[in-house]
């Protein structure tokens, strides 16, 4: 495996760390519906969070979350709409971004709530 994917699935395992100490419940990772893949989908209170997960080794150039694009956007609410559709869900949808920069001397973990919009 390519040494940007290992660095991606430790920032989906920090991420879900981070994720359950802050009370969240995970319900999904790595959820792919047709091009879509949404990294980690979790519950808090009555809120459905959809987390897109950013892991980069500097931020040299540019912040981790800078690289959620508009198509990638549009995937990942086409993934949850059809995640709702299939498990018959009601709760109020949020989409956020944990952005991560690792390397050998730190690990800076960003939490960005309702990052974007449902559209």
């Amino acid at each position: 495996m390519a040494e940007h994917n290992l660095l991606g699935k430790e920032g989906e395992v920090l991420a879900v760390e981070f994720l359950e100490k802050k009370g969240y419940k995970i319900l999904e990772q790595n959820y792919r519906y047709l091009k879509a893949e949404i990294d980690i989908i979790a519950k808090k209170n009555d809120t459905l969070v959809v987390v897109e997960v950013k892991t980069r080794s500097t931020p040299e150039f540019g912040d981790p979350q800078d690289f959620v694009k508009p198509k990638q956007i549009q995937l990942l609410i086409k993934a949850i709409n059809h995640y709702v559709e299939e498990n018959d869900f009601d709760e109020e949808i949020r989409f956020d971004i944990i952005a991560i920069i690792k390397n050998k001397l730190r690990t800076e973990i960003e939490h960005l709530e309702d990052a974007f919009y449902h559209f």
